[in-house]
């Protein structure tokens, strides 16, 4: 069964930024493209790197590490394509960002 978590005030992420949020147990990146927020993955594949700390250009977040883009809106990798991250489903509540996160046993990766 699915849950969802508050993970943040939507005024406490200006456009074009993201950062690293924590909510049930896993490491996120939370991402604001142009006033739409977007949850995946904070861990980068490739080295591990906080997609969290990463810059922002357009709907790309790119890995603080070594600049590999994940786009927020698929999971989709510029770099490789077989190395996506998993994206989550964002409502905005009452000024908040709530993510809704699977059941371990429902999380999959996209494709």
């Amino acid at each position: 069964m699915a849950r969802e978590f508050d993970i943040a005030e939507i005024v406490s992420l200006p456009p074009g930024s993201s950062r690293s949020v924590e909510a049930g147990g896993q490491r996120l990146a939370l991402v604001n493209v142009e006033g739409g927020f977007h949850v995946i993955d904070d861990v980068c594949p490739h080295r591990g790197g906080p997609l969290g700390a990463g810059f922002v250009k357009g709907c790309v977040v790119h890995c603080p590490l070594h600049g590999w883009g994940f786009d927020v809106t698929t999971g989709a990798c510029d770099v490789r394509p077989d190395k996506p991250v998993r994206t989550y489903p964002v409502t905005i509540r009452e000024g908040h960002v709530w993510v809704t996160l699977p059941d371990v046993s429902e999380a999959r990766l996209p494709g």
